[in-house]
């Protein structure tokens, strides 16, 4: 799971808008979902807690009480940092396995926050998945409400332009003839196999996503839209226009490029 924002409501407070602490029924959802499921491993793909660089007094509460808890029905519990994951260490139990932002590879599936290139061996992975975007669908109905919903996204990966930005984020400059795929292999001892991409969406349930499917917008140049967060749905290797979304429970709506005209 990915994006628990454990504290979001202090930044909220700090605004004059007080909230009271949704910790306790993310913990419910959670502890549902173990007792469920009864999985042997949990894996957090990064912001567990929301301030980036410190940690407030309400995270020192709410985050190990969680993980104290989580510990005592799941035996491996590991948390892949990510860019709000400042300081998060001394929060959480000697027992939670604490993964580099740059990722983790399990199972031919490479997971890792989303926030920054992953390790180079993680490209060797089938599958990508990330956390960090908060994706939704955004509905405007016929009389003009508007519907949020969140999403699963499912894209393909245009493998030749996403090594080539990989290389050039890693500080390579590529000659207009070089071989993207033989200079990762030859630098990084890595032959990328990657062809599909996910993105999660956000655990935490109270928190605000962002819209893939909305129109227009803001673009850098080149043509790509800055809405888009992390260097992967920057680099123009992944195919967001045709990529899939799927409710959570599993529903299928539509690719991005179908639903931008209901936004």
């Amino acid at each position: 799971m990915a994006d628990l924002h454990i504290g979001w409501e202090i930044a909220l407070t700090e605004r004059g808008i007080h909230v009271p602490s949704q910790t306790p029924r993310i913990k419910e959802k959670l502890l549902k979902l173990v007792d469920l499921y009864k999985p042997t491993s949990i894996l957090f793909l990064g912001d567990v807690k929301h301030t980036i660089a410190r940690a407030e007094l309400g995270e020192w509460q709410d985050v190990p009480d969680l993980f104290e808890t989580l510990s005592q029905k799941v035996s491996d519990i590991r948390v892949v940092l990510g860019n709000h994951d400042g300081n998060l260490e001394p929060l959480l139990p000697s027992a939670v396995q604490i993964v580099n932002s740059t990722g983790i590879a399990m199972f031919d599936v490479g997971f890792f926050h989303g926030n920054a290139w992953p390790d180079p061996e993680i490209l060797k992975c089938r599958s990508l998945v990330i956390g960090h975007v908060h994706p939704t669908v955004t509905f405007r109905d016929p009389v003009g409400f508007r519907m949020t919903a969140q999403v699963w996204v499912r894209a393909a990966i245009n493998q030749k332009q996403l090594v080539k930005a990989f290389l050039n984020g890693m500080g390579f400059k590529l000659k207009t003839d070089e071989d993207p795929f033989k200079v990762l292999q030859t630098n990084f001892h890595v032959k990328f196999k990657a062809s599909e991409f996910y993105i999660m969406p956000y655990f935490n349930e109270f928190l605000g996503g962002r819209p893939i499917n909305r129109s227009g917008g803001r673009y850098e140049k080149g043509g790509k839209p800055i809405e888009y967060l992390g260097p992967f749905l920057r680099s123009g290797g992944i195919d967001i226009e045709n990529a899939e979304t799927y409710l959570l429970d599993g529903t299928f709506l539509g690719t991005v490029s179908q639903l931008r005209s209901l936004s």
